[in-house]
């Protein structure tokens, strides 16, 4: 998921969107413990995503304490 793509949601859609994720990495970590899991390399995106939009959460909650 691009970073472009992550500013144009509202606050909800990121947190439905970091819940999703974060439900995912745990599917995949659970496969990986049981040597099923396909494509390593998938957690290392999904993490990534996870904290695009950790960042971006951050941010807005800075600039609305901020006026």
């Amino acid at each position: 998921m691009k970073m472009k793509e992550i500013t144009e949601l509202s606050a909800d859609e990121l947190l439905t969107k970091r819940r999703d994720l974060r439900q995912e990495i745990l599917h995949l970590r659970l496969q990986q413990q049981s040597g099923q899991l396909e494509q390593p390399s998938r957690l290392r995106l999904l993490r990534r995503d996870v904290a695009r939009l950790e960042t971006l959460l951050s941010q807005r909650a800075k600039q609305t304490a901020r006026k």
